[in-house]
């Protein structure tokens, strides 16, 4: 281990260099710090390479392919199907071919140095970086650690299946090939896109979920999904446990389910949630347990197992890795106000992380906002009905049919969708909306700044929706509330 000099002294080190890892860098310079990053894989991480970019090329193409083919004289004008190759194409140019080059250069013009290899903990505010040759040097900080290493696919304990060689969210989103015959075994996000995409490519999609698709959500976004995919071709089946894998001699993947049914594919793709990265960053020398999640504070300081801080005023987690909201999106909003805190506290002052504050993550509790770019694509924001009654919040539910608005009768013959409205009924707030339709995603962001700024519903009425548009909903269901409350 090499013996520390000056040039291997920063404000701050990050171990990371996904979406979070680089804006709490890139925040912390931005304050007067210096600041190092580590990375043992891509610079850009899971989002760039084998997440978010690539797996929404793959969707891209065949929204618009069905959002053509909606339209009569649209429709008659497309001809033909899609171009596997060519999907694949642009998702490699969307995945920069798995070449981080951009990467390394943005973090040089941002001030941020790059220490290539794997990143451990040795020390109070120090971190050892072991590179691929084997050499080790040592960064220490003056400041905070930051740890976003964020998450891996989990394989469940399924006999037979790791023997499978099963495809994970990364081998989906990097494949280049399109299976005859896709498994997959998860009802999540990554499971129903996967199921769109692949399905739309040409494969025969068998989809397996423990319980409802997308059981964080309101159930009638999962079914409707499930009813799209169903109508595309695909297999679902929900409620449905897989005890068995093997491959045989064929190279055919057999799955058992556990009503003794057998369910045969070319490839399987495990999607049933993630795991932390955490297994070797030194994490026991603070009597952390490697490879589990790490609680945080509201100021993302690790606690320890009796809750208390495990590196106090220096060991931080942001992102997946501290388990409050597992998307890229969060992760970069945790990341802004930690990176802005670490320097506030360098020059002297007192972070703010009241509710809303500058250097808070309320949104982590109270507006999560996500996107679901499946067939239908789903959006949603805030609480469910379910989560809100569950917390103990007397709650008004506003359901609308969103087929019925001129905008999207005008978007697409025959459009189907719902959109919800989740009230707080003692303060006549917005606390959770999901819509589910075709081309949905951008009515979100209207319904996260309603949450945000907890603006009452009175106030809503005067936010008048252009016509014909699908944001027209909002009308709709304001004055389904009116009709309901009143």
């Amino acid at each position: 281990m090499t013996i520390p000099t000056p040039d291997t002294v920063y404000d701050v080190v990050v171990i990371g260099a996904g979406p979070t890892g680089e804006n709490v860098a890139d925040r912390a310079v931005q304050g007067g710090l210096t600041a190092a990053i580590v990375e043992h894989e891509l610079v850009g991480g899971e989002c760039s390479y084998w997440a978010c970019m690539p797996t929404k090329a793959l969707l891209r193409d065949a929204a618009a392919l069905r959002a053509a083919r909606d339209l009569p004289a649209a429709g008659r004008a497309v001809r033909g199907e899609l171009d596997p190759a060519a999907v694949l194409g642009r998702r490699d140019r969307f995945a920069a071919d798995w070449n981080d080059a951009g990467q390394v250069d943005w973090l040089e013009q941002a001030g941020i140095t790059l220490l290539r290899g794997h990143g451990r903990i040795v020390d109070t505010r120090t971190v050892a970086v072991t590179g691929a040759d084997g050499a080790t040097t040592v960064a220490r900080a003056r400041h905070a650690v930051v740890v976003a290493t964020g998450s891996s696919a989990r394989i469940p304990a399924v006999p037979g299946l790791a023997g499978v060689a099963p495809w994970t969210s990364r081998d989906a989103a990097s494949a280049h090939h399109v299976p005859q015959r896709l498994a997959i075994i998860g009802g999540g996000v990554v499971g129903t896109e996967m199921a769109t995409a692949f399905g739309a490519l040409g494969a025969q999609v068998t989809l397996l979920s423990r319980t409802r698709l997308l059981p964080g959500m309101e159930p009638f976004a999962g079914e409707r999904v499930a009813d799209a995919l169903r109508t595309a071709g695909a297999s679902v089946l929900v409620d449905t446990e897989v005890a068995a894998a093997r491959r045989d001699d064929t190279g055919t993947v057999r799955l058992t389910l556990a009503d003794g049914r057998i369910v045969a594919a070319d490839e399987v793709l495990v999607a049933t949630g993630r795991t932390a990265n955490t297994k070797d960053l030194g994490l026991d020398l603070l009597g952390l347990v490697p490879g589990d999640w790490l609680a945080v504070d509201d100021a993302l300081a690790v606690l320890g197992r009796d809750g208390t801080p495990a590196g106090p005023g220096w060991l931080y987690a942001a992102g997946d890795v501290n388990h409050r909201a597992l998307l890229t999106h969060q992760g970069k909003y945790q990341a802004r106000a930690l990176g802005d805190a670490i320097a506030a506290r360098a020059r002297g002052d007192r972070p703010d992380l009241g509710a809303w504050g500058r250097h808070a993550s309320t949104a982590d509790e109270r507006a999560v906002s996500q996107v679901v770019f499946s067939d239908p694509e789903v959006a949603s924001v805030g609480l469910t009905a379910a989560a809100a009654s569950g917390a103990g919040i007397p709650v008004r539910v506003v359901d609308h049919d969103l087929g019925s608005v001129a905008g999207a009768a005008l978007h697409a013959d025959g459009y189907g969708g719902q959109a919800r409205m989740v009230i707080d009924a003692r303060r006549n707030v917005l606390l959770g909306f999901t819509v589910v339709g075709p081309d949905v995603a951008e009515l979100l962001h209207a319904a996260t700044i309603a949450i945000v700024g907890e603006v009452p519903l009175d106030r809503l009425w005067h936010a008048v929706p252009a016509y014909p548009t699908i944001s027209e909903i909002w009308l709709r269901l304001l004055e389904a509330d009116g009709r309901d409350h009143h």
